[in-house]
This record gives structure tokens, sequence and C-alpha cells, in this order.
């Protein structure tokens, strides 16, 4: 049985397929709805990320060798991109803001791996939920982007959210909370980075050559406590690159997309998968205060969604 569309219905499908086919390419327009669903797609990969490299840690692994090893996997599993494009993977004309975007991402990288091997997941993901915030200050010192008294209220409704949702346990204040905030704090200054660096190169570029300058920036830390992984935790490894590439292209897919504090909104959805992951590797259980929190969220990420696609249509209209 199949259901009639009206043909405003169809032209929006319409749009948002052509957004999300052409996300990929340097100054790819606005398109919020689009860009929603590609963050939101990554926040589910990036939350595989996450379990995997607890799991890891927990296995014995160093954070700086799990550090690497996502970053060596990363460029293994694009080599066949790097055949298929040449060397024109690897020429850009902004290098001084990729060695900044890879120092950053360093930080961030190190921070919430040393954070996820001293605490529970749930708590490494609710204080990241700080980033938002910070990537919205960033965005208008950076970008200059305008960002207005909804967008506050969709970041500060979603952090309530984050809060209701899986408050920090109320530990003492101690090394795994400092990285915890240090990651937080650098993917706030990620966010508005990638926004920059999508304005003359594709996502795909982005996403090789920032990998391909990490691989030699983390070995150097990770030979200073290296130790030959277990056999049993290589395909964990090997997946944790899986999940950064695929995690990675579509969120700077959303970015190109979407003004960086807008998409940085949309971050709040790695709580509800965060939860799920939870619940499934390392058995944290649901309560009602965790539905309570995702349905904040939901309402905050729907409600600004809604606002900015009319925005941008209205916008578009004008234009034409």
């Amino acid at each position: 049985m199949s259901f009639p569309l009206s043909p405003g219905t169809r032209n929006s499908l319409r749009q948002i397929a052509l957004a999300l086919r052409s996300s990929g390419d340097p100054g790819a327009g606005n398109h919020p709805v689009a860009a929603l669903l590609l963050v939101t797609a990554s926040m589910a990969l990036l939350v595989g990320i996450a379990a995997v490299a607890r799991s890891a840690a927990l296995s014995g692994v160093d954070p700086l060798q799990i550090m690497f090893f996502r970053n060596f996997f990363c460029v293994v599993l694009m080599l066949p991109l790097l055949w298929r494009r040449g060397a024109s993977l690897v020429r850009t004309k902004q290098p001084k803001l990729y060695a900044f975007r890879v120092a950053v991402s360093f930080v961030a990288m190190l921070s919430y791996f040393e954070a996820l091997a001293l605490l529970p997941m749930a708590e490494v993901t609710a204080i990241g939920f700080l980033a938002p915030l910070f990537g919205a200050l960033f965005a208008i010192f950076l970008l200059g982007e305008y960002v207005g008294l909804d967008r506050w209220a969709a970041l500060f409704t979603g952090f309530l959210g984050a809060m209701i949702m899986l408050r920090p346990s109320g530990t003492a204040f101690g090394p795994g909370q400092i990285a915890a905030l240090v990651w937080a704090l650098s993917m706030g200054l990620i966010g508005p980075l990638i926004k920059q660096l999508t304005e003359s190169d594709d996502a795909d570029r982005i996403v090789f050559i920032t990998n391909l300058v990490s691989v030699p920036l983390s070995i150097i830390p990770a030979l200073w406590v290296w130790s030959w992984p277990p056999l049993a935790v290589w395909p964990q490894l090997v997946l944790l690159g899986v999940f950064a590439v695929l995690g990675h292209m579509t969120l700077v897919r959303g970015f190109a997309i979407a003004d960086a504090s807008l998409a940085m909104t949309f971050n709040f959805s790695r709580l509800p998968f965060s939860v799920l992951v939870g619940y499934l590797v390392f058995g944290e259980l649901i309560d009602g205060r965790t539905w309570v929190g995702a349905i904040v969220i939901f309402a905050a990420s729907v409600f600004v969604t809604h606002r900015e696609s009319r925005l941008a249509r209205n916008t578009l209209s004008s234009q034409e």
C-alpha cells in the first residue's frame, strides 16, 4: 500500500537528496535538515569510537597507542580513495589551517582517550556536551556567525537535557574530569575550524589530510609506551578506524551545509546512542531521568532544525 506525496513534500525530499549528494563539495550551501541527518549519523558512529576505545583501554592498551592506531587505520582504509583521486586528494591552499586543525585534534584525541580510560563512558559523554557551547562562542569570534536567541536557547536546552540524562557522578574533580573538560574545549574549537576548511576543500580531502598528518604526529608519544596489543584486540583497533573514517566523513559533510553553531547543536543527538551502547556493552541501566533528558534534547533539536529550515527556504525564495 502506497501513500501519495504532495508536490511540496516531493520537492522537499528532492532538495534533501540533492543536499546530501553535494554535501562533500566545498561551499556546498545551507540545508539544515540534511545537516541534521548527517551529523546525527556521525554521532552514532562516534559513539562507536568511544565504546571500542574504552574496551581497548580496559584490555590494557595505552590511550597513546589507541590514538595512533585510530589515525593509522583511518589512513589505511582511505588508501583506495587516494588511488582513485591521486595527488589531488592532498593538495590544499590552507596548509596553516590544517596544521592548526591537526594540533587541536591531537589534543582532543589524547584527552578523550585518556578520559575514557579513567572514567565511565557516561560521565565523559556528559562533560563533553559542553563542546557545543564552546563551539558557539568560537563560531562567533572565528567565523563572525550570528548566534541568535533561538540557537542559544537550543544549545542551553540541549545541555540541560544532557545534565538531566547523564549527570556527572559528583566524584572528586580529578585527572579524568580534567581530561574530559579539555576534550570538550578542543571539540568546541574543531567545529568552526572544519567549517573554515569546507569553504575551499571537499570533505574527503579534509578527513584524509587530517589523518595523514596525524599518523607521524601520534606515533612519537605512542613509542614511549609501546607494547604490542593482544591479538584479540586487533579487530577492535581496525573497527576503531572504520568508525573514525565514516564518522568524520559524515561530520564534515554536516558542517559543510550548515553554520558551525547550528551543526554543533545537533551534537546532542549523541546522547541516545551513548545510552544504548552503554546499556548493551557496559551494562549501564536506563532510568526515567535518561528518557526525560532524551525528550528535552529531541525537542530542542527539532525546534531549531524546523526554524532554520524555514529561514533557509525563505532566503532561497527571496534570492530567486
